[in-house]
């Protein structure tokens, strides 16, 4: 990659992962959900295993609320995992947190987070990135059809994660994120990294949909009768 050409750094970074981010979003296990031929144990079981994914991200925040390279990008109408812990408790009851454990996938994915929001800022960004933009983004695809095909209200509990009441206009606040990024405080090696990163990052996601994918092989229905929530 040669930054020195003019080309936004934003721009860079999502063309470089565009392959690993098309393998993700055409996934099994996600084109199953979108396609509504799952029941709603496999939603419940992906939401709370985002819950362990943003944890990572999110106990990162104060440490590098200072940082020049990630603290710009540390928005607090960003924070998902209260959002996240209502639908937990909203789709398997007040006591999910006694069942909740990782799959191996998410404990990989949360790790590597959890250590580059440790030892490397531009890391950290290169998965804050991934994901949050990306909520704003395709998740409101995951939003409708969770609500249209398990019944949750509007943008009520179920789906919370997938709204942000704080952010007003998504694509101004996904312009000015693209800005920051293009305004990053790092070298060309270091954007480069980054970009690996961000691809790594795809990856990670695209391990946790196999996994997931494979829990949910057989037994698919559009009503859920599939299995229990707790699935």
């Amino acid at each position: 990659m040669d930054a020195s050409h003019g080309t936004p750094f934003s721009t860079l970074i999502r063309t470089a992962s565009q392959e690993q981010h098309t393998e993700a979003e055409n996934s099994g296990f996600m084109s199953d959900m979108l396609g509504g031929r799952l029941g709603v144990a496999a939603y419940a079981l992906y939401t709370e295993q985002l819950w362990f994914v943003y944890g990572a991200l999110e106990d990162s925040v104060d440490r590098l609320s200072e940082d020049p390279v990630a603290g710009p990008f540390l928005r607090p109408e960003l924070l998902r995992v209260p959002e996240l812990e209502r639908d937990l408790t909203h789709l398997r009851g007040p006591g999910w947190r006694d069942g909740a454990v990782p799959l191996p996938a998410t404990a990989a994915y949360a790790a590597r987070v959890t250590e580059v929001g440790r030892s490397w800022p531009g890391g950290y960004v290169a998965h804050h990135y991934t994901r949050y933009l990306g909520d704003l983004s395709g998740g409101q695809i995951i939003r409708g059809t969770a609500e249209k095909t398990w019944g949750f209200e509007r943008k009520g509990d179920g789906v919370r994660f997938y709204v942000f009441e704080e952010i007003a206009n998504p694509a101004a606040f996904k312009r000015e994120y693209r800005a920051l990024l293009d305004a990053l405080p790092a070298d060309d090696l270091e954007k480069q990294r980054v970009v690996d990163e961000c691809r790594r990052a795809f990856a990670l996601n695209t391990a946790l949909f196999r996994e997931l994918g494979a829990r949910f092989a057989t037994g698919r229905s559009a009503t859920g009768a599939g299995g229990p929530l707790s699935a």
